[in-house]
């Protein structure tokens, strides 16, 4: 993984054809499924099937999204992510409770909960205070499916961004690694997807899930700065070597705010 993760792609641990495709399209991570991607009768070919996978590709790295809490698989499922080495962490869906958590820490890889159901939503904060978790996700489907929400529509879209606000919120308080959004289904359009991306790095996202590897590179452009802003951002930061605690750039007072934006826009575009 880079140490920015703009983009962290699904695929499927019944398709093992597929792992090496999703880690050479140029996703910033790569997310084994074990979950909902996975027919029960196939969990545990899933899992041989990633472990033959890593076991032949030693420097391949993923995340692997386990059973949630209760399922009876999630039990094979972390003590398989415990041993293997080029398991770099957990993706926890319908996280709820900070005892769940603790559960998946245990297998000794940072946890990423996705927050799929009112409950989770709830507890967050107990949840992102959880030792051993790297950064927060949610799961828009099933949250919306939980609290009878419509998803599609305005209202969905307002509810969708309290829970992006939630999301920063508890990342920034907790130190945790900036989150990221919840996939965009409709793969095919684009220009949907580049606008929702737009959208949440306007709120202070800095990624988003992907299900498919057609989306890798709409997401990546979509949170790219263009090319005026990398000017501005740059001029900034060399102004600053000045050491005034304010000064002037076209015109405009920068002070240290507006310094740290310069800084956070030429960090997010690996400058």
């Amino acid at each position: 993984m880079t140490p920015i993760v703009r983009t962290a792609l699904f695929v499927p641990g019944s398709r093992p054809e597929r792992f090496a495709k999703a880690l050479g399209c140029g996703a910033d991570a790569v997310i084994v499924d074990l979950e909902d991607a996975v027919e029960a009768s196939l969990k545990a070919q899933a899992r041989d099937n990633l472990a033959a996978f890593l076991g032949a590709e030693p420097t391949a790295r993923v995340l692997v999204r386990v059973n949630a809490a209760g399922d009876p698989e999630q039990a094979a499922d972390l003590e398989l992510c415990g041993r293997l080495p080029g398991v770099v962490g957990i993706l926890l869906p319908k996280a709820e409770r900070a005892a769940q958590v603790r559960v998946a820490v245990a297998c000794g890889k940072p946890v990423w909960p996705l927050i799929e159901s009112a409950r989770g939503l709830l507890a967050l904060g107990e949840i992102a205070a959880c030792e051993g978790v790297e950064r927060l996700t949610f799961g828009g489907l099933d949250l919306a499916l939980d609290i009878g929400m419509s998803n599609g529509t305005a209202a969905a879209a307002a509810v969708y961004d309290q829970v992006r606000l939630s999301l920063l919120l508890h990342s920034r308080v907790n130190g945790l690694q900036p989150p990221l959004d919840t996939v965009y289904l409709a793969f095919d359009d684009a220009e949907g997807l580049a606008a929702t991306i737009r959208h949440g790095r306007d709120l202070g996202l800095v990624g988003a899930l992907c299900i498919h590897p057609k989306q890798v590179a709409v997401v990546h452009a979509a949170l790219a700065p263009d090319a005026d802003e990398l000017d501005w951002a740059r001029r900034v930061v060399e102004a600053a070597q000045s050491g005034a605690a304010a000064f002037q750039v076209d015109g405009q007072m920068v002070d240290a705010p507006v310094l740290g934006r310069a800084r956070r826009l030429l960090a997010n575009a690996g400058l």
